[in-house]
């Protein structure tokens, strides 16, 4: 097929559903640039899912991206790339780094945290109920933020007046809108914070996650455990990735339902759960629109006869595969909470596949649950256009929620 020039992904995002819709018709894969990094973006849900389990595809930039040591001093989001952890780990690393956090996440201890996370919403909502009914509330700021970030900061034993300072940093690990030397400050202000944690946590254990990794970065003696510097990064990745992306979750899963009355009206008359609706949120509009990056180990051919040349980067565009007509039909731009199939990659797949996925999803339900038990008559403050959108070509959600809980005549 005849070679088509590259597209530059917005990095305010202005209007992402147009331009997966630009991404898709490209293709199975087309080039797109990245803030001034070329990427094979991978839309077809078949194709992305072969690549995100072949064992010829890495996340190790360090081992398998020429481009790598040019790139990281200059590109804002050199963070997605450098860290240390098991999001950037290949083979034999990933799955040692894993291993050691798979407990974190088992399904006892999510089960244990149910208690907890009922009594956070609990209280965020009791907080809610005090305001007057006139008064709109943007439910972003109000309950999608403080709730995973309370939830993340009790499991990995963050006092809670640090817990905003790391959500502020946390947010500008997401945001896609900084230069290379704003994107390295925060980057540096988030690793701040994390080495007083491992301070405090070291002088201090508790009966946290962050305590037991230590631990383990402490007892090993065997070459298994962490490296200072997987340490800190996996700490980041914990607490990063286990707030961002159940924030956007919420978000879009509250605006979906009260910009679709009918929507609402399956859940009341029992043709739909509130598992349905956290999983058709998280086809329809996931956390996480783009997730790079990846790496070719070998050429790679691709069903339209283009290749993927060894060393070139590949970005998994899981909202765009979501939404892919092969893989939904002709309704897939559709919130649909009772459509009969509602896969997704939204929690990524193969190996890579998110460890807090059972959690987020335990969050997201109770969440939508609670608020809409207690607020029956919710609504929209503004009109769903006005909603903006993170500037951000990563992180999918809205600068603010405003509603209205109650009838103001209440």
């Amino acid at each position: 097929m005849p070679e088509q020039p590259i597209l530059a992904l917005d990095p305010e995002a202005s209007d992402h559903h147009a331009e997966h819709q630009a991404l898709r018709a490209r293709g199975p894969a087309t080039q797109v640039d990245i803030l001034g990094v070329t990427a094979w973006s991978i839309t077809d849900p078949a194709l992305l899912k072969q690549l995100l389990t072949s064992p010829q595809v890495s996340k190790d930039g360090r081992a398998h991206w020429p481009a790598f040591a040019d790139t990281v001093p200059t590109w804002p989001l050199a963070l997605w790339i450098a860290v240390s952890n098991m999001f950037t780990a290949y083979g034999a690393d990933h799955r040692r780094l894993r291993r050691m956090v798979a407990p974190a996440f088992s399904a006892r201890r999510i089960q244990a945290m149910r208690p907890a996370v009922e009594a956070i919403i609990t209280g965020l909502l009791d907080d809610l109920e005090t305001l007057p009914a006139e008064k709109s509330v943007d439910l972003r700021e109000q309950l999608a933020h403080p709730l995973p970030i309370a939830v993340i900061g009790r499991l990995m034993g963050v006092p809670e007046n640090q817990r905003r300072g790391f959500r502020s940093l946390v947010d500008g690990v997401f945001a896609t809108t900084l230069t290379t030397e704003q994107a390295a400050a925060n980057t540096a202000a988030l690793y701040g914070a994390l080495d007083q944690l491992i301070a405090a946590k070291r002088a201090l254990p508790g009966d946290d996650m962050t305590s037991l990794l230590i631990a383990a970065r402490d007892d090993e003696g065997d070459g298994c455990g962490f490296t200072d510097e997987e340490l800190r990064d996996t700490l980041l990745l914990m607490i990063s990735a286990g707030y961002e992306t159940t924030v956007n979750v919420i978000d879009q899963a509250i605006t979906a339902l009260l910009t679709d009355p009918e929507q609402l009206g399956h859940l009341r008359a029992g043709r739909a759960d509130w598992s349905d609706v956290v999983e058709e949120t998280l086809r329809h509009e996931p956390a996480v629109k783009h997730l790079p990056l990846r790496y070719a180990l070998t050429d790679i051919p691709l069903p339209d006869g283009q290749t993927i040349a060894a060393g070139e980067a590949i970005l998994a565009s899981y909202a765009a595969a979501n939404r892919h007509p092969d893989w939904h039909g002709e309704s897939a731009d559709r919130f649909d909470i009772i459509r009969p199939t509602k896969d997704h990659l939204a929690f990524g797949h193969g190996v890579h596949f998110c460890l807090g996925a059972p959690l987020a999803r335990l969050e997201v339900a109770t969440t939508l649950q609670q608020l809409f038990d207690r607020f029956p008559d919710i609504r929209l403050a503004v009109p769903a256009a006005e909603l903006k959108p993170l500037p951000s070509l990563i992180s999918n959600g809205h600068q603010a929620l405003p509603v209205h809980l109650r009838p103001a005549s209440r």
